[in-house]
């Protein structure tokens, strides 16, 4: 099982549990089979969400439960606190919400983690899903018109994005073996590089979607690994049409010193052998072509 894909059982806390959004999307995680085993929020220990036992501290929730993800539903100006108090107490992995952490936080985040061995999904992820088995975050998992089992390993910059091309798929007929947001601020723990090796080595991953946008250096670093991957990668870069040096949306997406363009992430991930298509409604159509070329689903 890859370390960027919880394996059952996996139990998850959530921080910030209490908050209006944190405690929909606790349900909703729940809903799809998601071991949320305990949240914490500052002063609201002895309480409960959903029927998850709340803590005030993540070490106290450690000492409760096994937990080997955290889900922090926090402020931009909160999450470097928590992210290391969770990381401090033991906790491997940490899926990031937050957009627009400011970079220096997300530096310290990161070097908490290397030196801890941990993972970090984020800044500004929409999270992650294993349909069938998962949710950490806020996709809409529980929607079978979107995720439902099947061999399309996807990574993504951008949740909508990422919504929008996994209802295409199930539409096609086709399904996810696994679903990584990897972020859009420009700075994040996982890169795409990193989550498109993660997915291909998932062993229910037949073929892998790269969804990519104008700005940073993510997907030209990531087809440098496209020939190795051992499946075939289908690939859409959003912003083909924005300006060079203004900032379109995410915090990550700016073009400067002509790197990061979305023609030059097409030109590389052509070059690297990937199938790039010109707009998310033909994505599913080339999908089923490689899957058909392997044989089936």
């Amino acid at each position: 099982m890859s370390e960027l894909v919880p394996a059952p059982g996996d139990g998850v806390l959530v921080q910030g549990i209490t908050g209006r959004q944190a405690s929909f999307w606790t349900a909703k995680m729940r809903e799809v089979g998601t071991e949320v085993v305990a949240g914490v929020s500052p002063g609201r220990g002895g309480s409960k969400v959903d029927g998850v036992p709340v803590y005030d501290t993540v070490a106290e929730a450690v000492s409760e439960h096994g937990i080997e993800w955290s889900v922090l539903f926090t402020p931009a100006l909160a999450t470097a606190a928590a992210a290391v108090e969770a990381l401090e107490a033991g906790v491997e992995h940490l899926v990031l919400l937050a957009e627009f952490v400011p970079r220096q936080d997300t530096l310290r985040i990161l070097e908490v983690a290397r030196q801890r061995r941990a993972v970090v999904l984020g800044p500004n992820t929409a999270g992650l899903v294993v349909p069938g088995a998962c949710s950490l975050g806020i996709m809409p998992a529980f929607d079978r018109e979107i995720f439902r089992p099947g061999a399309v390993g996807v990574v993504s910059r951008s949740g909508s994005l990422g919504t929008l091309v996994c209802l295409e798929l199930v539409s096609a007929g086709l399904g996810q073996s696994a679903f990584l947001g990897v972020g859009g601020d420009a700075v994040v723990g996982t890169t795409t590089r990193e989550a498109l090796m993660a997915l291909a080595g998932f062993d229910r991953t037949e073929v892998a979607v790269v969804i990519g946008e104008v700005g940073g250096t993510m997907e030209e670093d990531a087809a440098a690994a496209v020939r190795a991957l051992g499946v075939p990668v289908v690939a859409f870069v959003a912003g083909r049409t924005a300006p060079p040096g203004r900032k379109m949306g995410h915090a990550g997406a700016i073009v400067s010193g002509g790197r990061g363009s979305a023609q030059g992430k097409v030109t590389a991930l052509r070059e690297a052998g990937a199938v790039v298509v010109e707009t998310p409604s033909e994505l599913a159509a080339a999908v089923t072509r490689a899957v058909g070329r392997r044989g089936g689903r």
